[in-house]
């Protein structure tokens, strides 16, 4: 079965709030007062990488792997973004944030401090960490493009948002820094 991605591109938020989550609306609502364009696609829920494939193709822009980690007691947490194509190692990046031990943090976490479900792990996620629980961790290679992707902390749409947006007005507005690391490439 193929994954299905509504090819039209939308300038901005939908039109219609009846199908939507009150997360997703409030993180346009938060795009929109902070002018920050943007442009979205939707498709039906995307659990991988692979699955946003298409997407990538209709926005022309590469959608960020958006990994929620923690270290082994559960005390400091992080949200790795890094190319959707390079493969991740957590050995690679512990040594460089002086971590002992990462693994993927439990979905209880991910709800608690960034309000949003497996899959649907987004940058636009730390607006609801008003408590500063997660460490935003940024691979190099994702400053490289003008543009990058990720959900609108639902993984029923994509947008399409300048990096430069994301970097000098979102985090600033939500209070969060962000941590630069540089992940090899590996076959």
């Amino acid at each position: 079965m193929d994954f299905f991605v509504d090819k039209t591109v939308y300038e901005g938020a939908p039109k219609n709030t009846e199908a939507r989550l009150p997360k997703e609306w409030k993180t346009y609502e938060l795009l929109d007062s902070l002018k920050i364009p943007y442009t979205r696609v939707d498709h039906e829920a995307a659990y991988t990488i692979e699955s946003c494939l298409a997407v990538e193709e209709i926005l022309g822009i590469h959608i960020c792997k958006n990994l929620f980690l923690c270290n082994a007691q559960k005390t400091n947490f992080y949200l790795l973004l890094m190319p959707g194509n390079k493969k991740f190692k957590t050995k690679n990046l512990s040594k460089q944030i002086n971590s002992a031990r990462l693994s993927f943090a439990d979905d209880e976490h991910m709800e608690s401090f960034l309000h949003i479900t497996p899959g649907s792990v987004s940058i636009l996620g730390l607006a609801n960490d008003t408590e500063n629980h997660v460490r935003l961790l940024i691979d190099s290679d994702v400053l490289k493009d003008e543009y990058f992707g990720c959900h609108p902390c639902i993984n029923t749409s994509s947008i399409k948002v300048k990096t430069a947006d994301i970097l000098e007005k979102f985090l600033p507005a939500v209070h969060h820094e962000y941590t630069l690391v540089n992940l090899p490439w590996e076959e």
